[in-house]
């Protein structure tokens, strides 16, 4: 594999389990440290284990601005510098109507999808910045591009990390700071897994023949858009969203 990403330090969040589980193994492979971010202490800290000595743990609660900025200090005390932040922790909800929809649910889509996005550009842009430069990624969905039914909440968390993506990619490439998003289709995570519930394998066989390309879209396939966009093969891009769906947004 090409070190793509060697002497570069990434700051990666959910990164215990599926896409950032993924992303953290690709970007170590490519020769990055990484700092595995998750809330799970046990996935996330196994995780930095199985990588070895190129990755990291840290505990945190990406919708609490303490916990967020105790982590972009931990990277830079760590490692000695930072490049690359992925704000991929995301939590979904299962399919309800909107009058059933209780306001903690939709406080916690955003606060943890959206809110840790503007937490981490926060914090972490005075870093990029003084540094002359790096890549923020963020984990958006195709939900936001086309909504399903029963999933308001979800998909206007996603379109709001659609419009955050544009704005700051505007806002911070006099800085050269890079901000796109990927855009995934249904994938074979735990998140998803847990998002269908009963009848679990039905709706996976139902969704896949409904994607182009045939079939659910892989934590692999995310992390190496991902390691693509951290890269300096992407230099000439920022604002896109990029759709990692099998063709659905196109069809």
């Amino acid at each position: 594999m090409i070190d793509r990403l060697s002497n570069k330090v990434a700051i990666v969040t959910g990164g215990g389990s599926g896409f950032g589980e993924a992303i953290s193994e690709r970007f170590v492979a490519e020769g990055a440290n990484v700092l595995v971010v998750d809330i799970d202490q046990s996935a996330g800290s196994e995780v930095a284990r199985r990588l070895g000595e190129n990755a990291r743990f840290f505990h945190a609660d990406v919708a609490v601005e303490d916990s967020v900025r105790r982590t972009v200090d931990y990277a830079c005390e760590a490692f000695g510098q930072l490049d690359i932040v992925v704000n991929n922790a995301g939590v979904a909800s299962p399919p309800v109507a909107i009058d059933l929809m209780e306001e903690a649910l939709f406080d916690r889509l955003f606060n943890t999808n959206v809110k840790s996005v503007f937490l981490f550009c926060r914090h972490a842009v005075p870093v990029l910045r003084a540094a002359g430069g790096g890549s923020i990624i963020n984990t958006a969905s195709t939900s936001a591009l086309k909504p399903r039914p029963m999933n308001a909440g979800y998909a206007a968390s996603k379109a709001a990390v659609l419009t955050l993506t544009k704005a700051l990619a505007i806002e911070l490439a006099g800085d050269n700071i890079r901000v796109n998003a990927l855009t995934p289709v249904a994938s074979d995570t735990p998140l998803f897994r847990d998002f269908l519930g009963d009848g679990a394998e039905q709706k996976r066989t139902e969704i896949a023949a409904a994607i182009p390309l045939g079939r659910l879209g892989l934590p692999s396939d995310m992390a190496a858009c991902a390691a693509f966009l951290a890269s300096d093969e992407a230099c000439f891009l920022t604002g896109i969203s990029l759709p990692v769906d099998g063709g659905w947004t196109a069809s």
